[in-house]
């Protein structure tokens, strides 16, 4: 019985290992694909488009990763703005997440607030931010206080958008069965709105996330007061008409925005998969 069992385990581990395959193919397949396309046309654009004397416009990918990345000096330069970025996106991020959670729980208990705040926050999130960079600077400074007020600005409407939306997609019937118990404010909130709107919170906080990086480099472009940043290496580069550094500048903090996408979609895998298995098993 115990051979048998564990044929019809191994048969089933083996009939599982061409399906894997086939999914990682399809997930990683078509962006490798698409990838080898980008790099041949920037190739071809380098080499076969652009004059010699006009190929500063778009350095060839080879010459961006030995100057920009394996040139000791530019390397280790280019680091040191893209951790002094990371720590203004990831100050502005938690600030716009601790914010925006807050207003959002506060909008869902009560209408009023809602429709208070909530024209607010529109207004906020369509002013063009260049538009009151001089009133940051104003107010706050041209230092890292101010990137940091630019991230936070970015950042939080997505926030309180999504998890105002996830808190209230809790079905109609569940609150009547909370009622029905006599449930208060905070528990119908703790136990069915909050796992609710899980999804919808993490589906924010992916998209605050990569729009905290594009805050932290435009706030360092227009505040370079401190450490420089990304945006004053972009700055700096564009000036001088560094092709190479300037690209190297460029995918560098393209990869943080991708990363911190990835870091958030990883947190909502393993938490809204936590909740649906501790939902199927009770």
């Amino acid at each position: 019985m115990n051979i048998s069992i564990k044929k019809e385990e191994s048969s089933a581990a083996v009939m599982s290992q061409p399906s894997r395959i086939r999914k990682y193919t399809s997930s990683f397949l078509p962006p490798l694909i698409l990838g080898a396309g980008v790099i041949g046309l920037w190739y071809y654009i380098s080499f076969g488009l652009l004059e010699e004397k006009r190929r500063f416009l778009l350095r060839p990918i080879h010459s961006v990763i030995d100057v920009g990345f394996l040139d000791g000096d530019n390397r280790t330069e280019s680091l040191k703005a893209l951790w002094s970025s990371t720590e203004v996106a990831l100050i502005g991020l938690s600030i716009a997440i601790s914010l925006g959670f807050i207003l959002a729980i506060l909008m869902s208990q009560a209408k009023f607030l809602e429709r208070a705040i909530f024209p607010y926050m529109v207004t906020l999130q369509a002013i063009p931010i260049l538009a009151i960079v001089p009133l940051i600077s104003f107010w706050f400074g041209t230092g890292q206080r101010s990137r940091v007020v630019v991230c936070v600005i970015i950042a939080l409407f997505p926030i309180i958008v999504n998890t105002l939306f996830g808190l209230q997609s809790a079905e109609r019937g569940m609150h009547d069965l909370f009622s029905l118990h006599h449930a208060n404010r905070f528990t119908r909130l703790r136990k069915l709105m909050f796992p609710a709107a899980l999804p919808a919170i993490f589906a924010g906080r992916r998209i605050s996330g990569g729009l905290s990086v594009i805050g932290a480099v435009v706030g360092d472009f227009f505040f370079g007061k401190g450490e420089a940043g990304i945006g004053q290496m972009l700055k700096k580069h564009a000036n001088r008409l560094n092709g190479e550094e300037l690209l190297a500048c460029v995918i560098l903090s393209s990869a943080l925005g991708v990363l911190v996408f990835w870091i958030f979609g990883v947190l909502q895998d393993k938490a809204v998969g936590r909740w649906h298995e501790a939902n199927s098993a009770s």
